[in-house]
C-alpha cells in the first residue's frame, strides 16, 4: 500500500464518536481520585440529602451509582484553538480504511479535537481550529455556537480520508497562527514534531511565540509507540521510507531497535525538558493509548487559565 491508494472511512458521524469518547471519560473521571476534576467537567455536583430530586441525572446514577445534580448556571468564557498538523509522516502508519481501532496520526488527532469540542461544547467555551501541512490549510477562529461546531467537525471528518505526501515547515505556521490569536486562550497543538528544513531552535522559537498574550500552550507530542517508538518490528529484511523526504533504507529492525529506541527516547526527554524550560505543557500521546491523556490535559490546563 502507499499514500497513492484512495482512502476511506469506517467513521461517518465525528460527532456521535466524540460524545462516545467524552461520556466513557467522564464515567472513568467519576469514579478516579481526579474526582475534583469531573465534577466540574461534566457540569454536575454531588446531590445533597434536602435538595430537590428534580435535576438530579439518573442515567450518570445508573453508571457510577452516585447521585449527582446537572448544573446549569453560565459559566465560562474560555477560548480554545485546537492546531493539527497534517503533513506526510502524520498519515503514518499508512491506513487505507480508518476506524476507531485502526487509525494513523492525523486520524486520531482528528477524533481527539472533537473529543475536545465536545467538552468545550458542554463548558460553553469558544472554540477554534487551524490546520497546515505545506500550505495552511483551514483557520477557522474563536466561536461558540452549534453551527461553528458543526462546521469544524466537517474539517475533522474530512482528515480521517486525507493524503497528502506534503512536508511541513511547523514553525512558520506556528508563526502565522500566533499572528491571528490576540485575545488570551487555550491552545492545543497536535503534532509528530518532524521537520525536514529546520531545526528544533526554530520550532521552539514558534512555540514561545504562541505563548504570546499569556496564552497557555499544549503541545500533543503525537505518535505510533509500537513502531516510532519501540520499533517492534518482525526480523524479516524491509524496506523503511521516509514519508516527507522519500529516503530508503534497507535494515534488519532487530539489529538496530535497541540504538533507535536509546535516541529516540533520548529525543522524547530533550522534548520534554525543552518544553518544561519554555513553560509549555508537553503531553506524549501514543495513537494506540485511547484520548484519556488528552482530555486529562483539557481539565488540567483549563484550570490554570481561569
Amino acid at each position: 500500500m502507499n499514500l497513492a491508494e484512495v482512502k476511506s472511512s469506517e467513521i461517518k458521524n465525528l460527532d456521535i464518536l466524540a460524545k462516545s469518547v467524552v461520556e466513557g471519560f467522564i464515567t472513568g473521571m467519576h469514579k478516579s481520585p481526579f474526582h475534583g476534576f469531573s465534577v466540574e467537567f461534566s457540569e454536575h455536583k454531588l446531590y445533597n440529602k434536602g435538595e430537590s430530586t428534580r435535576h438530579i441525572d439518573w442515567k450518570l446514577f445508573a453508571k457510577t451509582e452516585k447521585l449527582y445534580t446537572k448544573k446549569y448556571e453560565e459559566e465560562t468564557n474560555l477560548r480554545c484553538h485546537i492546531i493539527i498538523d497534517n503533513s506526510a509522516s502524520m498519515q503514518y502508519p499508512i491506513v487505507k480504511k480508518q476506524s476507531i481501532n485502526n487509525l494513523n496520526k492525523v486520524g486520531f488527532s482528528a477524533i481527539a479535537a472533537a473529543s475536545l469540542m465536545e467538552i468545550l461544547k458542554r463548558q460553553r467555551d469558544a472554540v477554534g481550529l487551524s490546520i497546515y501541512s505545506n500550505t495552511y490549510e483551514y483557520y477557522a477562529p474563536e466561536k461558540g455556537s452549534e453551527r461553528h461546531r458543526n462546521m469544524l467537525l466537517h474539517q475533522l471528518e474530512q482528515l480521517l480520508t486525507s493524503d497528502t505526501n506534503a512536508t511541513t515547515e511547523t514553525y512558520k505556521y506556528l508563526h502565522e497562527i500566533a499572528e491571528k490569536i490576540h485575545r488570551r486562550s487555550l491552545i492545543f497543538l497536535f503534532t509528530d514534531m518532524f521537520q525536514t528544513s529546520k531545526e528544533d531552535a526554530a520550532l521552539f522559537e514558534a512555540l514561545r511565540h504562541l505563548k504570546y498574550n499569556k496564552h497557555e500552550v499544549v503541545l500533543f507530542h503525537t505518535f505510533d509507540g509500537k513502531t516510532e517508538l519501540n520499533f517492534n518490528f518482525d526480523n524479516a529484511p524491509k524496506k523503511f521510507v521516509d514519508v516527507e523526504t522519500g529516503e530508503e533504507i534497507n535494515v534488519y529492525a532487530e539489529n538496530i531497535q535497541e540504538k533507535y529506541t536509546a535516541i529516540v527516547s533520548n529525543y522524547f526527554n530533550e522534548l520534554k525538558n525543552k518544553c518544561l524550560q519554555y513553560q509549555i505543557d508537553y503531553v506524549p500521546v501514543d495513537i494506540n493509548a485511547g484520548y484519556s491523556d488528552v482530555l486529562t490535559a483539557y481539565l488540567i490546563s483549563r484550570k490554570k487559565i481561569k
